[in-house]
Order: structure tokens, then sequence, then C-alpha cells
């Protein structure tokens, strides 16, 4: 067996793999964090020594082991797959945050489990490693709660709350995001300012804002830089840097997903004519 293995994308609680598996046996052994593999390639036989059968795994086609199990199998062909890795810490605090039925829940060992959300929010986290991890730390600690909350069974009515941010809280998390749009925003720091936790945070951001969290802050950044770039005393790249995006190219593909313009595209519209 021989594996290849992608750049990590980590933090303190999630990590990411893309993984090369050659044909044959491939062992788990047991490890302190919770692991998802998400199957991404074409079908592939193998044989789960756990289970004691075959299975044919396709693409999306999900495996969950829980922190203290071991996995594995002896694939028949090569295959791809997304590993990601979570702390148990994490699924502890998201479940607490939310409470209710989270709190008595235990992760099994699943096979084949098929989740578009884990899909998607696994494909999100892949697509930033594969550009070098440029949408930062509040990015990667969205999907890794996103993840916990998945696991835990809940649903999106499980964690509304009556609650909500007072008018005080949201204020200070606008003010604050305002004045740091060049800086790392983190999930953390951002219920810290707003003294809610990360899970409360997000939910009632959303509600209160009707976007994401992560979504706003991208839009405020593509607002900065069009006002930075319409002055034209500055390089596209220190506008990127002055707006928090890692490169001039993340910049411009923001722009063009809020905006339907680049830079570029800016700059000649306020050339004179």
């Amino acid at each position: 067996m021989r594996l290849q293995f992608a750049p990590a994308r980590s933090t303190s609680d999630v990590v990411m793999v893309s993984r090369h598996v050659e044909a044959g046996v491939h062992r788990l052994p047991r490890a302190l964090r919770h692991r998802i593999m998400v199957h991404a390639s074409a079908a592939t036989r193998s044989y789960c020594n756990q289970v004691g059968r075959y299975f044919v795994r396709r693409a999306g086609d999900i495996d969950l082991v829980p922190a203290g199990e071991e996995g594995g199998c002896e694939a028949e062909t090569p295959f791809e797959t997304m590993e990601i890795v979570l702390q148990p810490a994490l699924m502890e605090r998201v479940a607490a945050e939310l409470g209710g039925r989270a709190r008595a829940s235990r992760l099994d060992t699943r096979h084949l489990l098929r989740d578009q959300q884990i899909e998607h929010l696994a494909r999100a986290l892949q697509s930033d490693l594969a550009a070098n991890a440029p949408s930062g730390p509040l990015f990667t600690e969205s999907i890794g709660a996103a993840l916990a909350v998945r696991l835990l069974g809940l649903d999106g009515l499980d964690m509304v709350r009556v609650n909500r941010l007072s008018d005080a809280q949201l204020k200070r998390v606008l003010e604050h995001i305002e004045t740091a749009l060049h800086e790392p925003l983190s999930i953390d720091r951002l219920s810290r300012v707003a003294g809610a936790s990360s899970s409360h945070l997000r939910t009632w951001f959303k509600a209160a804002m009707g976007v994401t969290l992560h979504r706003y802050v991208l839009r405020r950044r593509v607002e900065r830089a069009c006002v930075l770039l319409r002055r034209g005393e500055l390089s596209t790249s220190e506008v990127a840097a002055l707006t928090g995006f890692a490169h001039q190219s993340h910049l411009a593909h923001w722009m063009r997903r809020e905006i339907g313009q680049t830079p570029r595209d800016l700059r000649r519209a306020q050339s004179p004519r």
C-alpha cells in the first residue's frame, strides 16, 4: 500500500488531508480524533474486516470512524479519499452550546453513509485547501462546526433558539468587522466580541443579517476593496492585502462572485475615455 498526502489544512480542531490510496490493505489504527472519509473517485470494491463483508464505495460515500475505534479495508483498486479529522473537544463544545439531545449523543462507526451536506462541506474545505487556504480561519472553523452539528444528528430546527443577538451585541460585531477587515477573522474572536458562543453567534447573526457571518465578512471586504480600487492610488495586490484577501487572485474571485466584475474591470470602467 502506498499513500500520497496532500498538504493538510489545519486548525486546532479540524484537519483536512486528500489521500491517494493504492490497492491493498489500508489500516486505520485507533486515534484520539474522529475521522470522516469521503470517497472521491470511481466505484471501488473493498473488503471490510470490521463487518466481514464487501462494500462498493462510490464518489460521495462516507465512512465515519469515531475516536478510539479502528478502521480500514482491503481495496481491490486504487482510490482517492478526502479525510477530515475532528477533535472530540469540538464535538463536545458544539453539543454543549446547542444543548438538548446532542448532549447525550455518541458517534458510532458508519459505512457507506450518504449525506449531501457532509459531502458539500468536505468539498468546500478541499477546494480551499487546493487554493492554498485563502479563506482564512473563519472559513475552516465554520466548516468544522457545521460538520460537528451534522454528525451530532441535529437539523436546522434543533439549532433555533428563542434568543437572539441584542442590538448592542450585533453593533459590536459589525463595528469590529469594519475595523479588522484587513486581519484574519475567526469565529472564536468574533464570539468573544459578541459575548456569545460560536454556535449561537453563527445562528443568530444569520437570523439578524440574512446572510452567514463568513459571507458578510467577504462582502464587506469586497465593498471596501471596490472603494480603494476606484480611488486608483494603490495596486491591486496592495488593495487585496488591505482588505484581508490572501492575494489579488483571491480578491478577483470574490469580486466576480459578488459584483460580477474583477479589479481590472473596475479600473477600466473608471478610466477616462
